[in-house]
């Protein structure tokens, strides 16, 4: 059994909608600058553009209406990728996979300034929502979906395994079609626990390369609309093939020099996929830019793939780290890059790292012959995840 993705959806530091997002990843337009919501760290973050006012106008929300940033986020991103499917949530058993790091966490700060100086004041409407789950229920509360919805949250793999969970509930025909992807906002709490961490880049990030000191954070939405193949009405972009999760157990906040569990999720994927590592035409990496992140990536492709690494880059020094919904915008990349032959250019990279011994590309290219795309999620803990996405026979 086939599963196509009919629908994309995307909001993240370089645009609002996928058009938009395209357009500065062909332009090397990337959106790191110093926070302008909240200014507390003098680092670069990839912020959404607009404030949650302009969010509620753009979805046609009275400006009133509470609703935590992560779940604005969710709401544009699932919303254009169901408008782009076609689909009729009315007709259809739609199920809704949504994952989240953070949740409402950015409401119950603001909840926490006016509790902290009097107990009885607070918003109490606002901790309402900073629960994970939240932000599904409120995204399926506006595209109307009452069937299926669940919440995954496994870190930077959240958005990845939401989007493995979803083709599986097809492939067992338990839904006609599933919204999977993920939403997560910048908040205080996020950007402490990384600085904390001290794998916070106090420059713009520089994924593989030589002199990379660490990670930028960014913010957003990524949601694809799976179907069964034969059940598509409008041409799919492509088909997911292959998926796969791994643990390797290694350490809480980092991955394992020999690249463990990266090197079982890509393999288990493939495998899934029935492919070898010469049908690979392109890799997603996961790309964080943390010392310790791309040299495991590599070192896992290096087992894979030996001498012949297809093109690779990572997107991160474009839209930062964007944790629970990395996968969701990137999986939209990804089906395009399999409908229009995109390469994505790895912004930053100038000197190779001897210990790495691999270059990735670093200029946007379109019409390339590209088959099956690899890409990957990764995510503290050593919860690893892995996509293929093929094009249509």
């Amino acid at each position: 059994m086939k599963i196509a993705v009919t629908g994309l959806g995307a909001v993240s530091g370089i645009g609002l909608d996928v058009d938009e997002n395209i357009d500065a990843l062909k332009h090397k337009r990337h959106g790191m600058e110093k926070p302008h919501f909240f200014t507390h760290l003098d680092v670069p973050v990839s912020e959404v553009k607009v404030p949650n006012v302009t969010l509620l106008e753009y979805l046609g929300y009275d400006y009133n209406f509470f609703l935590s940033r992560t779940a604005l986020f969710g709401i544009t991103a699932a919303r254009e990728a169901l408008s782009d499917s076609g689909i009729d949530v009315h007709k259809m058993r739609v199920g809704l996979i949504s994952s989240t790091s953070v949740g409402g966490m950015d409401l119950s700060e603001e909840f926490y300034y006016s509790f902290r100086e009097n107990h009885e004041h607070g918003r109490l409407r606002w901790v309402s929502q900073h629960d994970c789950g939240s932000s599904t229920e409120l995204i399926a509360k506006c595209l109307h979906i009452t069937g299926f919805r669940t919440t995954v949250s496994t870190a930077c793999s959240s958005a990845g395994n939401a989007i493995m969970l979803g083709a599986r509930m097809l492939k067992n025909n338990m839904l006609d079609a599933v919204i999977a992807g993920g939403t997560d906002a910048l908040c205080k709490f996020t950007l402490n626990g990384f600085n904390s961490l001290m794998i916070l880049d106090k420059e713009h990030c520089r994924p593989f390369d030589a002199t990379r000191a660490g990670l930028n954070l960014g913010e957003g939405a990524g949601y694809i609309v799976m179907q069964r193949l034969d059940d598509a009405k409008r041409e799919p972009y492509c088909l997911l093939t292959g998926y796969a999760n791994a643990n390797d157990a290694y350490h809480q906040t980092g991955c394992s020099p020999e690249g463990n569990g990266a090197y079982k999720s890509m393999s288990e994927a493939m495998a899934v996929a029935g492919l070898q590592p010469s049908d690979i035409d392109y890799i997603n990496v996961h790309g964080t830019a943390t010392p310790n992140n791309d040299l495991s990536e590599a070192t896992a492709i290096r087992r894979i793939f030996g001498d012949r690494v297809p093109p690779f880059s990572s997107v991160k020094a474009f839209i930062g780290h964007t944790l629970g919904a990395s996968e969701g915008i990137e999986a939209v990349y990804s089906a395009l890059s399999v409908k229009n032959g995109y390469i994505y250019p790895n912004l930053n990279f100038k000197l190779v790292d001897p210990n790495i011994g691999l270059s990735p590309e670093t200029e946007f290219a379109e019409g390339r012959n590209i088959r099956n795309v690899l890409s990957n999620a990764f995510g503290f803990g050593g919860n690893d995840t892995s996509l293929i996405f093929s094009k249509i026979d």
